[in-house]
């Protein structure tokens, strides 16, 4: 199936503003809205509008270059001074995701070695576009790699959003899937809904289908059903953070699928750049894990579906141990276990 239409670019920098595709928005309506200072670039983020731990890395970036470049004046402590609370800022923005804090410490290396406000200014809207360009290349080379674990006409099943516009382009997760639709290779993708916001359902869904992909949509609790009867041959998931051990994680529900990949006997895939990996960290029981908004379980587009007061439980993400990984595919190829070992040997970060 050949790829018929380009996902658009979810973040695009304007210079004196951000433009983002509102990823809360899909699929029912395709809407880009300009950010203008740093709290819109936070509360993007912390809203979901922009979603996926390259993205998020990507949008922060460009948030401290447009901050900086508001910056009236040459006193260049001043200057480092609002920059760093701002960096700060966002820092608080999401816990997780490890790309966010590596954005935002390449952006503080360009504002430390920084001698003026100008050319201050200058590198850091430099830095930060740099950041975009290297990850456009980083997931096509995901994808490549990626794709060399696939064969024509497998069917694969994926979690979340892992795409092109939760990145710079192609995604991570499903970069093999973009790369196979512009080749002419015929790949079959099931995509779970991923509760409890749907990005699966909502952006997945979607953006493989303005792709040209063949995917078909299940429900969560589907994953067994359909692994065994509908010839699912690997899954592969994209990660939030990935510790020296490779321990992963990801979007809730992934710990799920990689215990029933073991139990099937199919391998199990994550695809991630090696900015999302935290050597400092040497397991992932190390990586702290955000909880949200009780709402996002007790209503749906607003409309209460649980009881009043009810208890909830809303984890982000869950950890999948490396014992249940196959293989993690990256920008500089893939590692296989023991990855105690590899991935400080493929990882240079």
């Amino acid at each position: 199936m050949q790829k018929t239409t380009d996902i658009p670019s979810s973040i695009q920098w304007k210079d004196t503003h951000i433009t983002i595709l509102n990823q809360q928005a899909l699929p029912q309506i395709t809407e880009f809205i300009d950010l203008y200072t740093i709290q819109d670039v936070f509360d993007s983020i912390t809203t979901l509008k922009v979603r996926g731990a390259p993205a998020i890395g990507i949008a922060a970036a460009y948030g401290i270059a447009l901050s900086a470049s508001a910056f009236i004046g040459d006193d260049l402590l001043a200057f480092r001074k609002k920059t760093e609370e701002d960096i700060s800022f966002l820092s608080s923005s999401r816990p997780t995701a490890v790309n966010l804090f590596w954005s935002l410490n390449r952006m503080r290396k360009k504002l430390n070695d920084a001698s003026s406000v100008n050319g201050a200014k200058t590198d850091l809207t430099h830095e930060a576009i740099a950041i975009f360009t290297e990850d456009e290349a980083t997931c096509r080379s995901i994808g490549e790699y990626g794709l060399t674990l696939f064969k024509p006409g497998d069917t694969v099943l994926t979690h979340c959003n892992a795409g092109g516009i939760a990145t710079a382009r192609y995604g991570t997760a499903l970069a093999p899937f973009h790369l196979a639709a512009e080749k002419g290779i015929n790949l079959r993708v099931f995509a779970c809904e991923t509760r409890p916001v749907l990005q699966g359902a909502r952006l997945t869904a979607w953006e493989l289908m303005q792709a040209g992909v063949d995917v078909t949509l299940i429900s969560d609790n589907m994953a067994a059903h359909a692994i065994s009867t509908q010839k699912i041959s690997s899954i592969i998931v994209g990660a939030d953070r990935i510790t020296a051990n490779g321990d992963t994680a990801n979007k809730i529900g992934t710990l799920s699928l990689a215990v029933l990949a073991n139990h099937f006997g199919i391998p199990f895939y994550v695809a991630a750049p090696s900015s999302t990996f935290d050597l400092s960290l040497e397991t992932g029981d190390l990586i702290p894990i955000e909880e949200r908004d009780p709402k996002e379980i007790t209503h749906i587009h607003g409309v209460r579906v649980a009881p009043e007061n009810v208890s909830v439980f809303n984890p982000a993400f869950d950890v999948t141990p490396n014992h249940l990984i196959t293989a993690i595919i990256t920008e500089e190829g893939i590692i296989y276990p023991d990855f105690k070992k590899n991935i400080p040997d493929t990882i240079k970060n």
